[in-house]
């Protein structure tokens, strides 16, 4: 059988040709490879013989099987089992030393959109022992990751990115996922989609969306469609850019129909916008402003008398938007007739809105809860393009689904994930002023149809407390993140309300999505049918990497590379990559190295390629020279003090220094009790019961009324940590 017309290298960029040797046999094994990849790669070997590997009753497309079954096409089969090994590693080698380049033929594999690679894990291991050198491949179809606002894809472009020949010691799974990982970094990071800017993205998302999706207000229902949001927003943007010539604007207001308006206005009136953080304190806020060399800020009349304790700047500097927006009727009819009538091209040029951004500022994040001054976190046109590109092509979500959107729009998530994410992607938005308030989101889920919740597991705690099980019912994708996961939440929500909960993991300098579990995938057919299964979820993890980023790990003290599959600091590498902190050198030097950004964060890899965060560096104490990890410890602590179905987080531990072991571990408690002293004993032998290290026991045990906690969910280290060296005398 052959394809319908011939195969050509058009529609193919060859990333690493370089790394392709000259002679001797080698095995290239690659993510993924279709009938037409397949063709291409042997336009790319020619001259070269090839031998293919096929596992014996792998599912392949027809086009594949034909093709294998030419005369002058050379296949191998081989089955991993104990009797076959020996002959299977003899052919290849003998096949290697003739010269032969060997092609891995991955089965067709049940996954979910856009796997790092559709070859299982323990497929993987079984052939990285064969002891030959192998060429990592790595296939990507730009279609795979392409925006619903960018047209210029077709299904047949594609890219290979070639590794380094891994040869000797090498040869192994975690060297392996490595360079693929590499691979889809480099193949992403050359997506000419990364140039254009986020504001003509978003003109684009509101261009082809804005009869279709809209913003629901869940504080007073009101509901808004795209189309007059952008009309609302472009004629504010006209006021915003007469009214300072600074290049960014402060927004001082929660997630609602109106901090999408004044961000988008900001976007299109050429700025950059800059959230703050309304919960921080004076300095924190005064800090930013001063960062930031912010004099115009937009808000509402009614935050303004909320927020008494924000040091509000002079009154000229305010623009308070429901003063302003009905007197503008005119001009917001104008633009809603313009925004129809024009061309996406033709009104950015109008408003002078640039199309392309690259590694200019965008955006301006400031981070919570670090010691110091907060930490301008600038994030370009290219991080947020790429952020909302990556999880955009895992997610998988329709036109027709809708997303909560309650998270601060100071907080990364809430900014990229709830703002730009639904405008770009066309999905309906649902707002929220604050994520407390439950059982009100559970009312807005259920009223308007709600599909993907994103949340903390500090938020989720509250669901479990008087939420029905139907008011989630339209749920498809429960996200978490901010914090580590519970087992003891994620199985309660899931026994109440039937769904999965997500584990995610990102930062704000990752802008902010790096990982995500996602529903594993249904079967394609029985177990004999030779389809491959890819888990997309494994409990405990924060999920595969998004697409196009690099990760590694190395050694926390020395710095020294370690294998993936060894716990060590994580270290992330990609477009969605911010490129350094605000007016702050040093800070960026210490966090990034070569385009590589230290996390801060301790965690492994699995053999599938899942990522496991062990801990903050900065929640692990050192103890008499051995590494005590606070999240692990307080997991323990949940058992033996019977807090498996608390909703709410009734303890934290933090280190404080010692005098005998260099550090102390210190247990703060919300729960009633007794004595002190002698609870802290009662405990330790029970700890020591069950096994835990006496390192790993806390010494001294504090009681407060309520474990501090940040606007995002996250647990407020710095807070706890006040607390725990004020009592400890320290």
């Amino acid at each position: 059988m052959a394809s319908a017309k011939p195969v050509t290298l058009k529609d193919l960029t060859i990333l690493g040709k370089e790394h392709l040797p000259s002679g001797g046999g080698f095995m290239i094994l690659p993510s993924q490879l279709a009938y037409f990849d397949l063709l291409r790669l042997e336009l790319v070997l020619e001259g070269r013989e090839i031998i293919y590997l096929v596992k014996k009753g792998a599912a392949l497309h027809p086009l594949l099987r034909a093709h294998l079954e030419r005369d002058n096409v050379q296949a191998m089969e081989f089955m991993p089992g104990d009797m076959e090994v020996s002959a299977y590693r003899r052919a290849m080698a003998d096949a290697a030393k003739s010269g032969a380049v060997i092609i891995y033929l991955p089965a067709e594999a049940a996954a979910m959109s856009s796997p790092m690679t559709t070859v299982p894990g323990t497929k993987l291991e079984f052939l990285l022992k064969a002891e030959i050198p192998v060429l990592p491949l790595h296939v990507h179809r730009r279609q795979d990751t392409a925006l619903p606002i960018d047209r210029r894809f077709t299904d047949a472009e594609a890219v290979f990115t070639f590794g380094r020949l891994l040869q000797g010691s090498e040869v192994n799974l975690a060297s392996y996922q490595e360079s693929l990982l590499l691979l889809a970094e480099q193949s992403f990071g050359e997506n000419p989609t990364l140039d254009i800017s986020l504001g003509y993205a978003v003109i684009q998302g509101f261009k082809k969306h804005g009869t279709r999706n809209s913003v629901v207000d869940g504080k007073d229902d009101k509901i808004m469609r795209f189309d007059k949001v952008f009309a609302v927003a472009l004629a504010l943007s006209r006021v915003v850019r007469s009214e300072t010539k600074k290049e960014r604007v402060g927004i001082i207001l929660p997630p609602g129909i109106g901090g999408l308006i004044c961000n988008v206005a900001v976007l299109m009136a050429g700025k950059i916008p800059v959230n703050l953080n309304f919960t921080a304190g004076r300095a924190a806020i005064e800090s930013a402003i001063r960062q930031g060399q912010i004099d115009r800020f937009l808000t509402a009349d009614i935050f303004v008398r909320k927020m008494q304790s924000f040091p509000w700047p002079p009154g000229r500097q305010i623009i308070l938007i429901e003063r302003i927006l009905p007197k503008m009727k005119a001009s917001i009819a104008k633009w809603l007739v313009l925004s129809k009538i024009l061309p996406g091209a033709v009104l950015a040029t109008l408003l002078g809105v640039a199309k392309k951004g690259g590694r200019k500022e965008a955006l301006l994040l400031f981070t919570s809860g670090s010691s110091g001054e907060p930490k301008g976190v600038a994030l370009t046109h290219r991080n947020i393009i790429a952020n909302v590109m990556q999880f955009g092509s895992r997610l998988g979500m329709k036109s027709d689904d809708g997303i909560l959107g309650c998270l601060p729009l100071f907080h990364s998530f809430g900014c990229t994930v709830t703002l730009w994410f639904p405008i770009i992607y066309g999905l309906h938005l649902v707002t929220y002023p604050t994520p407390l308030e439950v059982r009100k989101h559970a009312e807005l889920i259920e009223k308007y149809r709600v599909t993907l919740m994103i949340a903390t597991p500090t938020f989720l705690r509250g669901y479990l407390r008087g939420v029905n099980r139907e008011s989630l019912a339209s749920i498809k994708l429960c996200v978490t993140g901010a914090e580590k996961l519970p087992g003891t939440v994620a199985d309660a929500f899931e026994t109440r309300f039937g769904k999965r909960v997500l584990e995610g993991y990102g930062l704000t300098e990752t802008s902010p999505a790096s990982n995500i579990n996602l529903p594993d995938p249904g079967p394609l057919g029985d177990e004999e049918s030779g389809y491959a299964w890819l888990p997309s979820h494994r409990q405990g993890s924060v999920g595969h990497t998004v697409p196009g980023m690099a990760l590694k790990i190395t050694h926390p003290d020395t710095g020294k590379p370690v294998p993936l599959h060894q716990s060590g600091m994580i270290w992330f590498k990609g477009a969605n990559v911010f490129e350094g902190y605000l007016n702050d050198p040093k800070r960026t030097a210490d966090v990034l190295q070569d385009g590589w950004f230290r996390t801060g964060d301790i965690g492994r890899v699995d053999l599938d390629g899942f990522l496991y965060i062990e801990g903050r560096l900065s929640r692990f104490s050192k103890i008499a020279g051995e590494m005590v990890p606070h999240e692990t410890v307080e997991e323990s602590l949940v058992k033996a003090m019977g807090l498996e179905n608390e909703t709410a987080r009734k303890i934290a531990v933090v280190g404080v220094p010692d005098i005998d072991k260099g550090e102390a571990l210190i247990l703060l408690t919300s729960m009633p009790g007794g004595p002190e002293h002698q609870e802290i004993l009662d405990l330790r032998y029970r700890l020591l019961d069950k096994g835990m290290p006496p390192l790993w026991i806390p010494k001294k045990m504090i009681r407060v009324s309520d474990i501090p906690v940040l606007a995002s969910g996250k647990l407020d280290v710095q807070s706890c940590e006040k607390i725990a060296r004020a009592s400890a005398g320290v």
